[in-house]
């Protein structure tokens, strides 16, 4: 076979492969704090791997969740045809995520505000609903689950699948077009620093020491930093609250103290889906804004010039 033919193959297997082992150990890392049954977890990065892989590269690297999805879940069970089953519905999800972002004219910079919308709405709450379902529907199915245990561990499984696409998926889109500042003074590094330091201490407070419902003392950091920061801002701050966040609800401390597992579940999504909204908005305004302000000047500077040779 030509040498030409083969080697866009083999990129291909190889991406796949490293989609697989991304999967995998994400996966491994939620897998620290299970909520349910020692699978379940509140925080479920994979998904947000899988479609940021899925827009990223294509449909193409479907394999790749697939794989990872089906050998992450056959480490703890149940039996490996119901295991087959929630592999499916793992990949299913994100594809459907996908399609439908990429209906609603999806880009990947995260620029417009109609983007954030999509990502967080047609992304993570409505294209996990597949994954969720699928997954403890073949839990209940293989006796592994009892059924009055459905809607509890829905939600769990739910709220973790749509955070790792609300907060994963957006890290990742920034991660890959992020720079080096090279403008930057030390001002400003020093602003990122205390923005930094001051979100994640505020975050530990309100959902691990603090019994008080103060969530939101945590708004005003997302907003500064979609401000001062824009997209990339936004997404290092959101990932940074939710680990806390989803770290406090499974530990059932702060906010999430005394209450049902599902009452939890009910408070951590609300929290989250409305931080990634906040912070993914302003920032896709703030970007919005900053280039019509650009393009406003570029138009400008092109006319002043005209103007100027007329009257020579």
């Amino acid at each position: 076979m030509d040498r030409t033919r083969l080697r866009p193959q083999a990129v291909t297997v190889l991406t796949v492969l490293a989609v697989a082992a991304c999967y995998y150990a994400t996966a491994r890392i939620g897998l620290l704090q299970p909520l349910v049954r020692g699978q379940v977890t509140a925080l479920w990065p994979s998904t947000g791997i899988a479609v940021a892989a899925l827009l990223l590269f294509g449909l193409r690297v479907w394999p790749g969740i697939a794989l990872g999805a089906f050998l992450v879940n056959l480490t703890i069970g149940p039996s490996p045809p119901y295991v087959l089953v929630i592999a499916a519905g793992n990949t299913l999800a994100p594809l459907c995520s996908v399609l439908l972002l990429r209906r609603a004219g999806f880009r990947n910079e995260l620029d417009r505000l109609r983007d954030a919308l999509a990502l967080v709405f047609l992304g993570a709450l409505a294209g996990m609903l597949i994954s969720s379902a699928t997954g403890v529907g073949a839990l209940v199915a293989s006796g592994a689950l009892r059924a009055a245990e459905f809607w509890p561990t829905w939600s769990v499984w739910w709220t973790g699948d749509a955070i790792g696409v609300m907060v994963v998926t957006p890290f990742l889109l920034a991660l890959r077009r992020a720079r080096l500042p090279s403008g930057a003074d030390p001002a400003d590094w020093a602003e990122a620093a205390v923005l930094t330091v001051g979100a994640g201490a505020v975050t530990v407070l309100v959902t691990g020491v603090i019994g008080a419902p103060l969530l939101f003392l945590v708004f005003p950091f997302l907003v500064w930093a979609a401000f001062r920061f824009e997209r990339g801002g936004a997404a290092c701050c959101a990932l940074g609250v939710t680990v806390f966040a989803a770290l406090g609800a499974g530990r059932g401390t702060g906010p999430f103290a005394h209450h049902s597992l599902l009452t939890n579940m009910i408070t951590l999504q609300a929290f989250i889906g409305t931080a990634a909204l906040t912070s993914l908005v302003m920032a896709a305004v703030v970007t919005e804004r900053r280039a019509t302000y650009r393009e406003i000047k570029r138009l400008c500077a092109q006319l002043s010039g005209k103007v100027d040779r007329q009257d020579l």
